[in-house]
């Protein structure tokens, strides 16, 4: 009986890790390295530390024109990412706006959310 649930709790604890090693993760912070031969870049988040992320095809990128944008030094880059074959690996990437009102504003035609502070409009 006692090996019966140690199995059922041996499995329920691997099961779990899996999901939480596909759960997305969201990164931001500077570039501080770039390789283009293994389409890889260095990210350094100041409250998680640098981790290396994988640029697939299936990576999207917003405010950036995609792996060759990336320059070595760039800030306020986030990355959502997913860890695959024990490394992270990019779902999407993109210029951080700097904070304010994502997606819950108008965008005033430059790329920037307007926030609508006067509900009358």
């Amino acid at each position: 009986m006692k090996t019966i649930a140690l199995i059922t709790a041996l499995a329920l604890t691997m099961s779990i890790g899996v999901a939480t090693a596909s759960a997305a993760t969201q990164y931001e912070g500077k570039v501080v390295g770039k390789s283009a031969a293994k389409k890889t870049f260095r990210l350094k988040d100041a409250e998680r530390g640098t981790i290396r992320i994988k640029v697939t095809r299936n990576t999207t990128f917003e405010d950036i024109a995609g792996f060759r944008a990336l320059k070595v030094g760039m800030r306020g880059i986030e990355a959502t990412v997913k860890r695959s074959n024990g490394r992270w690996v990019a779902i999407h990437v993109e210029k951080s706006g700097g904070g304010g009102n994502h997606g819950g504003g108008r965008d005033d035609g430059a790329g920037h959310d307007v926030g609508d502070d006067n509900p009358s409009r």
